[in-house]
């Protein structure tokens, strides 16, 4: 007896399941758009400022601007010790309590925070500057350790 080998379902079998493969894909992404699960992205904002620690040991913000400085409306600093400072007065000022109304600081602004009675906590001392901007938005925007 002579056993031939068949191979002609092969072919066959391997394109109806890439056909049902890209099928199902293609549904999915058609059902994102349909259903709005792209919409609510976010385009990230592009401002800068960087963190450093002086020789007196108070910290040293400087705002760089960006591309969306002028969306900008106010920063918060949380501080090594986790007090938060808020922008105010002419945007060069750092207060602890939240101002009456927000402040854009102007490029090239250094902000300074003072260090706090007895210093700051021991180990590497983390900064984290979050932007606030005109459509609501808020944005880490430097994340720092000193």
């Amino acid at each position: 007896m002579v056993l031939t080998k068949n191979d002609e379902a092969v072919s066959p079998v391997i394109g109806t399941v890439l056909m049902v493969a890209i099928t199902v894909i293609l549904a999915a992404v058609i059902a994102m758009f349909v259903f709005g699960s792209t919409g609510n992205v976010q385009k990230t904002k592009i401002v800068a400022t960087t963190v450093q620690l002086d020789p007196d040991e108070s910290i040293l913000i400087m705002y760089q601007g960006g591309q969306d400085d002028g969306a900008l409306t106010s920063l918060t600093i949380t501080a090594p010790n986790g007090i938060v400072w808020y922008t105010s007065g002419d945007g060069t000022v750092l207060t602890e309590s939240i101002p009456p109304s927000p402040v854009k600081p102007n490029i090239g602004a250094s902000l300074k925070i003072p260090t706090p009675p007895g210093g700051w906590p021991p180990g590497p001392k983390h900064v984290l500057v979050v932007g606030s901007f005109g459509d609501s938005a808020d944005q880490v925007i430097t994340d720092s350790y000193l």
